[in-house]
């Protein structure tokens, strides 16, 4: 007899993907609730046999047996109780401990790590950007690992993020994703949009495109060589619309995600969601036990359009003052501007149920006149519910012993092949092939807030030393030409890559021994956690993240056997940046079984984003702890 498996409507209990794999429903879960009717999200309730084929009775099978239905307050089935009749894998338990925020998931010990959630949730990520499908820089890399990481602690998982198509090869990632033929109408900007959703499911998460023609269009998620796009609050206010609804209307795996999800908003482009939370649902009985959490990666962009604009946004009069904003007298136009805007990261900040950063560090500097751009006060006042978590990378895609970009594999147990990658690097980019010489290296965005201007201050005197310097990076033009002017001024010690190309930045990370990372300001940072696990040797500016992931290195510590993983350094100035780099030089040069010691400390640090996820369910815990936002 073919096995039977059940197809349920709604139930935190279940993912998508796991329905075929239903294995126990004990009797202590909790009933099934019944959310909101759409047109686009009815789900019928049969019995589905493994090869497709359906019965309209439900009976005893060898592999279980139907105890009872399930109905809502009007009388209408909307799950049923389904008993295991083996249990060689699973035991019937009558605990009653399991209360309602308490939502175990159930699924076969072949699906995703064994490492599992002891409360799991439905999650739902907003977000402008999400790799490898759009990625413009960290949030991209944060939206497309830190939900998978989830997915495999047992978290239902959704990712709602714009459909871009321009047109060109970078369209083909979308090309698995499929229509859902599920349409909504968003009325914002005076008039009535009409929006579609396309889904993927992909390492254990519901990736979820948002379709409208405003995403079709040439350049980057946010503007093109002209410069921002100008409809970028009208672009960013659907996309919250949408995400606030795409819980409720698509039946993905066969049932919704339902009303008790937990909205994570990234960034200002995802910042009307906890607003329309407050504004637009809970006044009407939805979403009454949702929660928000705002996570912050970059606190200097907020959204922030003038205040006749807030009529585009589609919330009620009333709310104004949730996003209300005024410019300081310093930064007003002229004598008769008022200052007055509307700012979306300050209605987050204000409405959401917890707000998160991407480093503890930078969970402080936001709340200083310095790092707060304005947001200080308001972050200050909220410090009860401030929290930051670092991020974590990739490490199969960052991995020595594996790298498909570098010629020469290597691990902490054999260093061997990372002098090889030194070697090749410095033949690769015609430098001398010295492999005593100290290789420094800088990869990143050639503006302010990198401190190029430091490293340009700097350099003549670094370079006046036995050293080499690798930079990879493009911004500023004024920068990019003095990288070229330095290569013809340090024809054997310096060279210059204009330009961001992925299989160099590898082979940069592996082949030198020091990188550096002046920052002004850097939420997280990712460069330093890849070196780290590279063995090189991270020189940074003692801010955000950076502080955080870097401890200076203190050869005095440990009975002499020295900690640390680095040098970092502050105030940012010239010349505090080049006695950190003296040091290192000088330590790699002259203390090499010190040298080791930092090599292996950084090899052996945990940059999982499993680390990661574990920090953010604890979060996830405290923001069911208390109640919603509401005004």
């Amino acid at each position: 007899m073919a096995m039977e498996t059940l197809l349920l409507q709604s139930s935190p209990i279940f993912t998508s993907k796991w329905t075929p794999h239903i294995k126990l429903l004990s009797s202590s879960s909790t009933s099934i609730k019944q959310h909101r009717r759409r047109s686009c999200n009815v789900v019928k309730l049969k019995a589905v046999s493994k090869d497709g084929s359906s019965s309209s009775s439900l009976r005893n099978s060898k592999d279980g047996v139907l105890l009872d239905t399930e109905k809502d307050e009007s009388g209408s089935v909307v799950g049923f109780r389904f008993i295991p009749q083996s249990l060689d894998d699973t035991e019937i338990s009558n605990d009653t401990s399991i209360n309602d925020k308490e939502e175990q998931a159930i699924m076969d010990d072949d699906l995703g790590d064994r490492r599992r959630a002891e409360v799991t949730y439905n999650i739902v990520f907003v977000t402008s950007e999400a790799a490898p499908y759009s990625k413009t820089g960290g949030l991209g890399d944060v939206c497309g690992s830190l939900p998978i990481a989830l997915a495999g602690r047992g978290h239902r998982v959704m990712v709602v993020s714009p459909r871009y198509i321009c047109g060109g090869p970078s369209d083909k990632k979308f090309a698995a994703a499929v229509d859902q033929d599920c349409r909504i109408k968003v009325s914002c900007s005076g008039g009535v949009q009409d929006v579609a959703f396309f889904h993927e499911y992909r390492a254990g998460v519901d990736w979820v495109f948002v379709d409208h023609p405003s995403f079709h269009r040439p350049g980057t998620p946010y503007g093109d060589a002209y410069g921002a796009f100008g409809d970028n609050q009208f672009r960013f206010t659907l996309l919250c619309h949408a995400a606030c609804e795409a819980p409720l209307v698509l039946p993905l795996g066969g049932y919704t995600y339902g009303e008790k999800c937990l909205f994570l908003a990234n960034d200002w482009h995802a910042g009307l969601v906890p607003v329309l939370l407050a504004a637009k649902y809970r006044p009407y009985g939805v979403y009454k036990d949702a929660r928000s959490i705002v996570v912050i990666h970059n606190l200097a962009h907020q959204g922030v359009e003038p205040a006749s604009t807030y009529s585009n946004f589609g919330l009620p009069p009333e709310w104004y003052g949730a996003l209300g904003w005024v410019f300081p007298t310093w930064a007003r136009t002229h004598a008769l501007d008022t200052g007055e805007a509307v700012n979306i990261l300050k209605g987050a900040l204000v409405t959401a149920d917890r707000i998160l950063t991407v480093s503890q560090g930078y969970s402080w500097e936001i709340t200083t006149p310095e790092g707060g751009y304005g947001l200080n006060e308001l972050l200050t006042s909220r410090k009860t519910v401030v929290n930051g978590i670092t991020n974590g990378i990739d490490v199969n895609e960052w991995n020595p012993s594996t790298d498909e970009h570098i010629p020469s594999h290597y691990s902490l147990d054999d260093l061997s092949g990372k002098i090889e990658c030194k070697i090749a690097l410095q033949k690769e980019l015609g430098l001398p092939i010295r492999p005593d010489c100290p290789l420094v290296g800088f990869i990143g965005r050639l503006d302010f807030q990198k401190g190029i201007d430091i490293i340009l201050s700097g350099t003549p005197d670094l370079l006046q030393d036995d050293v080499q310097f690798i930079m990879l990076g493009s911004g500023e033009k004024q920068y990019e030409e003095w990288m070229r002017a330095m290569e013809g001024t340090f024809k054997d010690k310096f060279r210059g890559w204009v330009g961001f190309n992925v299989p160099i930045s590898h082979r940069i990370t592996a082949g030198c021994d020091i990188l550096l990372m002046p920052s002004r300001f850097e939420p997280c940072g990712l460069n330093q956690l890849y070196a780290m696990r590279y063995g090189t040797i991270p020189v940074v500016h003692e801010t955000g993240g950076l502080g955080d992931t870097v401890k200076t290195f203190n050869p005095f510590a440990d009975e002499g056997r020295g900690e640390g993983t680095g040098w970092a350094f502050k105030p940012l100035t010239r010349e505090c940046m080049l006695d950190a780099l003296r040091v290192a030089i000088e330590t790699y040069r002259k203390h090499k079984p010190s040298w080791r010691g930092l090599m292996k400390r950084g090899m052996e640090r945990n940059s999982s984003w499993d680390n990661a996820a574990v920090q953010y369910e604890e979060v996830f815990k405290w923001a069911f702890i208390d109640p919603p936002y509401v005004s």
